[in-house]
């Protein structure tokens, strides 16, 4: 009998909910276990067998048999070769190549501005000055987001999905944006393509409940965005 595969995810941890998306997206069955959080301290104490997989300490980790692997992205290729349907990166070479530099501008160009507003998950500073800093970086980060949700509302035009087909991109950006509205970014209704985008990947099962469940992470873990 071949094992189930053993994800290690976090209630609010992005990256670990893109590699649930692909999961679900596929039907792959696996078996799921959160890892210790709270906004006052983080992912500590870490869990043993992130500590052992991870050498950066942070879920995801996919655990299948002797193989331990980390980073979402290795993860969803790893996954899309095991289980190749449906897939999630496009046909060609050129084409694979356009839809991983959205899947990276996702995790790391486009989220850098929202790590900024991450302090509106907890209550404001006891530093006035500090807080008085928070406010005005997720200010700058704001406008920052707001060029880019333009920018990626242009780019996606009329398609339906940023690849052609449902992709890694796809399920980069849905998660990166979700994290910009959880937080009080700006809105994605101005951008008409975009947000049309959006309601239909929320209407995919594996998108609602990701959003879904992180929305009730926050009712229990962010209480300070309940106040907003």
């Amino acid at each position: 009998m071949v094992p189930m595969l053993k994800l290690y995810s976090g209630p609010l941890s992005l990256f670990s909910r893109k590699v649930e998306i692909a999961l679900n997206e596929k039907g792959i069955p696996y078996d799921r276990e959160f890892v210790a959080f709270t906004q006052e301290r983080g992912y500590q104490p870490r869990h043993p067998a992130v500590l052992a997989a991870n050498p950066k300490r942070q879920v995801p980790v996919l655990v299948d048999g002797d193989l331990s692997l980390f980073d979402s992205t290795i993860i969803l290729e790893y996954l899309d070769e095991l289980y190749p349907s449906p897939p999630l990166y496009p046909a060609t070479p050129q084409e694979r190549a356009r839809c991983r530099l959205l899947e990276l501008d996702a995790d790391e160009i486009l989220f850098a501005p929202v790590r900024q507003l991450l302090f509106r998950t907890e209550p404001p500073h006891p530093d006035p000055a500090r807080h008085e800093a928070n406010v005005l970086a997720g200010k700058e980060a704001e406008k920052l987001l707001e060029a880019r949700l333009a920018e990626l509302d242009g780019r996606l035009g009329r398609q339906d999905f940023f690849c052609g087909s449902l992709s890694v991109a796809d399920i980069g950006l849905f998660m990166t944006l979700l994290f910009t509205q959880r937080l009080g970014g700006p809105p994605l209704a101005p951008h008409l393509s975009l947000a049309a985008w959006y309601r239909r990947l929320l209407e995919r099962a594996a998108f609602a409940r990701a959003a879904a469940e992180i929305a009730a992470a926050d009712r229990e873990l962010s209480p300070a965005l309940a106040s907003r």
